[in-house]
């Protein structure tokens, strides 16, 4: 069950993109049937969930309009990536990360964004969302361009911290090597987000995952604020009993 501000949301993208079309849209002729572009051009027609998942991870050149697509798509879109119904997420780049949405009428920003933080809100109280939950978290911040509302948000609790050990654990593997943990976000802003979760991460969440019990996921993100060769010749990794 979802919280009223999700619905609110998400009630919220129905009103603000009700009716809106790609309205001389053809598609990929290769990739889509002409009844699955016909959509494109047809308001607020329901559109098969499959089609859905097509459009909203296609590549942008697909389309002749990829903005005006995204806009067409969201009211079912958004839905679908709240209720699990879209399949999967975080294996394809989403269609919003490729288009400058911030760019578009206030309005239309302003319900995006709002979107974006319930949806991860309603994760983080939710023990077991309908994606993982890292999943989730890649999605809004690469839509977003932006780790830091999101790692704002994440206020401590039981379930929220049992996601945080979770997400620590998926993107530690990567952030100990200097690499990028966000599959699908690679544009120029993506050192900065990589920077801002690695110095939330040794600090803030470091902090969080020792009160939370998990003392060998805080001494590896904690190791994150060393150097990368001093991070590599911690004792910790040859004896992490004696660092725990």
């Amino acid at each position: 069950m979802s919280s009223a501000a999700l619905d609110a949301a998400l009630a919220d993208i129905d009103t603000v993109f009700s009716g809106f079309t790609s309205p001389t849209e053809t598609g990929c002729s290769y990739c889509h049937a002409p009844e699955e572009t016909a959509y494109l051009r047809t308001p607020d027609a329901p559109m098969p969930v499959d089609v859905v998942q097509y459009h909203l991870f296609e590549v942008p050149d697909h389309f002749d309009d990829h903005a005006a697509v995204m806009r067409r798509l969201l009211p079912q879109g958004a839905r679908a990536m709240t209720d699990g119904s879209l399949g999967s997420i975080g294996t394809l780049a989403h269609g919003l990360s490729r288009v400058d949405w911030r760019a578009w009428p206030a309005e239309q920003a302003a319900a995006i964004e709002e979107f974006l933080h319930a949806w991860w809100q309603d994760a983080l109280a939710t023990p077991e969302p309908p994606y993982g939950i890292d999943d989730i978290f890649d999605t809004c911040v690469t839509i977003a361009r932006s780790v830091t509302p999101f790692l704002e948000g994440w206020v401590p609790g039981p379930v929220a911290d049992a996601h945080l050990a979770h997400c620590a654990d998926v993107w530690l593997y990567d952030l100990q090597a200097d690499s990028s943990p966000f599959s699908w976000w690679y544009d120029d802003t993506v050192d900065a987000g990589v920077t801002d979760l690695r110095a939330w991460l040794c600090g803030t969440g470091a902090q969080r995952l020792h009160a939370a019990g998990e003392y060998d996921l805080a001494t590896r993100a904690e190791l994150l604020a060393l150097p990368h060769d001093e991070r590599w010749a911690h004792p910790y990794w040859t004896s992490p009993s004696a660092t725990n």
